[in-house]
């Protein structure tokens, strides 16, 4: 048995708090909430919530409950687990108190918190539950989630995310999704579609379980589909054991490889600013535009046909280090910089020298790390998709928009791309090359390529025969990668009209057009869950039933029973 060693390093959130900056980054040796235990293939995720290290002071973690702080270092444990223990096959998520597994999102903090911090809140939460999803389906890390004890709302979903459930037959142990009969705010942060879509949980057994206040044990929640298996108390560790046994058998992870440690991210701010070592995000709050940088690796990677070198330094391996940074940003802008309505992408650095990470980490995608290389990617490309924000990418002279990194463009709602030769004899028209990445890989979360989004499944498979060509600002607009192009005559003028004119439209019209133009194509349970999101809660947490001087969120902890407007609308 091993515990995770301590390590010293930056970016410790309670500094953060103190400035009223939330900020992502921790490591195990700062957790307060979870304790991370490893025997051989399997890893032990311990629940054991500090009620005195909330994320702010303004209320308690009681019950096991959880605040956003909490779901910033499950994020963290489950990236590590994936990066820095390849040999770990079975992730066993567990509680640290004996009757109580997890009573769900705290409400004190729900109920004290701003609007825009609610909602991103869930949307953090849920992206961390996919991503534990994302583990079990491809990268041979399975969940098993280990219910002794109470496990309501948000608790269940964090079981639900799991690929199975275990839960302790001793007439105290349930699970719950109690919100309508308790509070009448929360009926699930992505919880009732997985019920529906991922347990195939009838709908109207669904409907009574989410208005029991008092959840469902024993046999009945293993009928209805609710868990999957039941273990008597003093069965219930060995149970566990031989499941995550069975389940450790599945993966094709490593037994034996070199462990990659993931060091602290390095991030200056300064002068409205954030510098890291891959990117640069310049913050304009008057116009309200954050403009991402991205830097292209200073040369082309060596073809290598042994990967010892990168896992001995990972954090120099520009697309690990370039994704990390990108993850880092856009959740800082996320919750930091709600006034900032428009996102810039760009990028510069050497074309052909991306191309070479490119292929690089599809002639080594099957190794374990690249795997996860890949997949990182991915979740930080559908992080973009999701986004609140407007996106734009200006693919200039200079820039290195091509193959994986071509999607941080394609992700963007406009594309626009300077047209001819600069006047900066430095510098060269600028170009794109596609690779086979672009067409499979990195998917939305509809399921569906970027490409394929945009064009049509048969268009965008007829882009194969343009992989590895680079293309100008013609080729790009006759194949439909670019919205418009302009020449060096227009580019600056162009381009600040733009930019003016999205800043002067109004937020929420914004809002509800870009996310009814990112996702065509069919609908998965991931889209789902974000498009009901960006639907239901954002109405459910302006509602004088959920917040007004009467409502459940603004009574919670008073005694005093909130007051309903019975008008459905």
């Amino acid at each position: 048995m091993s515990e995770q060693d301590d390590r010293p390093g930056a970016g410790d959130q309670e500094s953060a708090e103190s400035a009223g900056v939330i900020d992502f980054r921790t490591h195990p040796s700062r957790y307060h909430h979870w304790r991370l235990r490893l025997e051989g293939p399997v890893a032990f995720l311990t629940l054991d919530v500090d009620e005195e290290a909330p994320l702010r002071d303004d209320y308690r973690l009681k019950q096991n409950s959880y605040d956003l702080g909490v779901d910033i270092e499950l994020y963290d444990a489950t990236q590590r687990l994936r990066f820095e223990h390849p040999e770990v096959r079975v992730v066993v998520v567990e509680s640290g108190r004996d009757r109580i597994f997890c009573s769900g999102a705290n409400i004190g903090m729900l109920g004290s918190s701003s609007h825009q911090l609610k909602v991103n809140f869930c949307k953090f939460t849920n992206e961390t539950r996919l991503a534990i999803e994302d583990a079990s389906a491809n990268s041979g890390q399975r969940y098993l989630c280990a219910v002794r004890g109470t496990a309501a709302g948000g608790g269940y979903e964090i079981a639900m995310a799991c690929d199975h459930i275990v839960l302790a037959d001793d007439g105290n142990s349930a699970v719950s999704l109690p919100e309508v009969p308790l509070l009448g705010v929360l009926p699930g942060t992505g919880g009732l579609t997985r019920l529906a879509d991922k347990r195939e949980v009838r709908r109207d057994l669904a409907d009574v379980f989410c208005t029991l206040e008092e959840g469902v044990k024993g046999a009945r929640a293993l009928e209805w589909k609710l868990v999957d298996e039941l273990a008597k108390r003093s069965d219930f560790d060995e149970v566990v054991a031989n499941r995550a046994s069975e389940l450790a058998s599945l993966s094709d992870r490593p037994t034996e490889a070199a462990r990659p440690v993931l060091p602290d991210l390095e991030r200056r701010v300064e002068d409205g600013q954030l510098e890291y070592g891959t990117l640069r995000v310049a913050l304009d709050r008057e116009l309200g535009v954050a403009e991402l940088t991205i830097e292209g690796p200073s040369e082309s990677v060596e073809s290598v046909d042994s990967l010892d070198d990168v896992l001995a330094a990972p954090q120099d391996f520009w697309p690990l280090a370039l994704i990390r940074d990108l993850d880092d940003a856009l959740l800082h802008l996320r919750v930091n910089e709600s006034q900032l309505g428009l996102i810039v992408i760009r990028s510069r650095g050497d074309l052909e020298a991306v191309m070479s990470f490119d292929a690089m980490m599809q002639r080594h995608q099957e190794h374990w790390f690249m795997r996860e290389v890949l997949l990182y990617a991915r979740r930080v490309l559908k992080r973009v998709d999701v986004s609140s924000r407007s996106l734009f990418s200006l693919i200039e002279p200079g820039s290195c928009f091509g193959g994986w990194l071509l999607e941080f463009a394609l992700a963007a709602d406009r594309q626009y791309m300077f047209e001819g030769e600069p006047d900066d004899e430095e510098l060269e028209a600028p170009e794109i090359v596609l690779s086979e990445l672009n067409l499979e890989g990195l998917s939305m979360p509809n399921g569906l390529s970027r490409l394929a989004t945009r064009l049509g499944v048969e268009a965008a498979l007829s882009l194969r025969a343009e992989i590895g060509r680079a293309m100008d600002a013609q080729d790009a607009l006759g194949l439909g990668l670019v919205t418009e192009a302009f020449d060096d005559i227009d580019w600056e003028d162009e381009i600040r009209l733009v930019l003016e004119e999205r800043a002067s439209f109004s937020p929420d019209a914004l809002s509800a057009m870009e996310a009814n133009l990112r996702f065509g194509g069919p609908e998965t349970m991931e889209s789902k869950i974000f498009g009901r999101l960006s639907a239901w809660q954002n109405w459910v947490f302006v509602r004088p039933n959920a917040v007004g001087q009467e409502g459940a969120l603004s009574l919670y902890g008073s005694g005093r029973r909130p007051r309903y407007d019975r008008e459905r609308v």
